[in-house]
């Protein structure tokens, strides 16, 4: 079993904000005494005395927008960066092949330079573009051809959310021995768990240490192998970033979520529901078949009856609101499968 630490806290220190603004501030200066220097040394129109200072409002305006440039930059994911600087370099390149075409311009410099400059604009921004938009597409067809090195000997990779895991059935299924694989617990989602059983919420609180406690349950499973992973996609939100690596382990996420389920098959990522497997495995009853029920309440409908199956499967009983405390034997009518699970109506037997 691989795991990595737990909880790794982030610290920021006073001093690298600093020594950031320091470094811009040496980079602004650096580009306007540049811009002036250049500026006022460019044949042709030297001795003219305001040539230089706006060389130095170039410079410094050029410098802001590098600056921003960064900003933004810092904000993409990696993946995407690559992506985008890969796209302009290929379309840099195919611009300069389809520079020799226009050869015979090569006495009108003017002229070459210009159209070379209008095909580098072009394919170098469809280059970007591309590049970044689609290297997500491009990273799961490279884990699809070749899995991750650390994981690259486990055949199914399942990745359990924060809803799964409170649930705590996926426990009892990997003892059973069903799930073939290894079990990939993301340290955000482990995070969430740790902030939930801090939580000031007494049900909140007692929903997370059931989390950790289900985690430690299957560590302890023998025959299951357990990865906690210490990936973490810039994404904010939770449910975002199981999608995400899903995608680049080419994983299958585990879930007890309907809204994360239909996300994760809009994206492309299997995605395995255990209230669905719940319902496919309740008992199947055919009409006319007799099941003995206590009747529990009182129903909806005047003179119904309402019992529950073992699995907790509802059955409603016609006129049995007399026997409302009693074990009883009943006839299956009819079965009506909702999003929820499934109803059993029923007449009492010889009634």
């Amino acid at each position: 079993m691989k795991r990595a630490g737990f909880f790794p806290r982030k610290v920021v220190k006073g001093g690298d904000k600093v020594n950031q603004f320091f470094l811009k501030a040496i980079f602004i200066l650096i580009c306007l005494i540049g811009g002036y220097f250049i500026s006022d040394h460019i044949e042709g129109i030297r001795g003219i005395t305001w040539i230089p200072f706006l060389g130095a409002v170039l410079g410094l305006i050029l410098s802001l927008i590098i600056l921003e440039v960064e900003k933004q930059i810092k904000r993409v994911p990696l993946r995407s960066s690559l992506g985008g600087v890969t796209g302009l370099v290929l379309g840099l390149v195919v611009a300069r092949l389809l520079m020799f075409p226009f050869d015979y311009f090569r006495n009108d410099a003017y002229l070459h330079y210009l159209i070379l400059l209008f095909l580098s604009g072009i394919l170098g921004y469809l280059g970007l573009s591309l590049g970044s938009s689609k290297s997500e597409e491009i990273g799961r067809i490279a884990n699809s051809a070749r899995p991750p090195s650390s994981l690259s000997k486990t055949l199914f990779r399942y990745l359990l959310d924060t809803s799964v895991i409170i649930d705590g059935r996926i426990a009892d299924i990997c003892e059973t021995g069903f799930v073939e694989g290894t079990l990939i617990i993301p340290q955000f989602v482990l995070q969430e768990l740790h902030h939930i059983a801090d939580s000031n919420d007494p049900l909140k609180k007692i929903r997370g240490r059931r989390g950790l406690d289900v985690i430690e349950k299957i560590q302890k499973q023998k025959d299951q192998e357990v990865i906690i992973l210490d990936q973490n996609p810039p994404k904010d939100n939770v449910d975002a970033k199981l999608v995400d690596l899903a995608l680049e382990l080419n994983g299958t996420i585990i879930t007890n979520d309907f809204n994360l389920n239909k996300v994760a098959e809009l994206r492309g990522v299997k995605c395995l529901n255990l209230n669905k497997l719940a319902n496919a495995l309740k008992p199947a009853v055919l009409s006319g078949e007799v099941l003995t029920v206590q009747i529990i309440r009182e129903g909806k409908t005047p003179g119904q009856g309402v019992a529950y199956m073992d699995d907790g499967t509802m059955v409603v009983v016609e006129n049995a609101r007399k026997h409302i405390g009693r074990t009883i034997e009943v006839v299956v009518t009819s079965v009506l499968q909702t999003g929820t699970g499934r109803m059993i109506f029923t007449d009492i037997k010889n009634g």
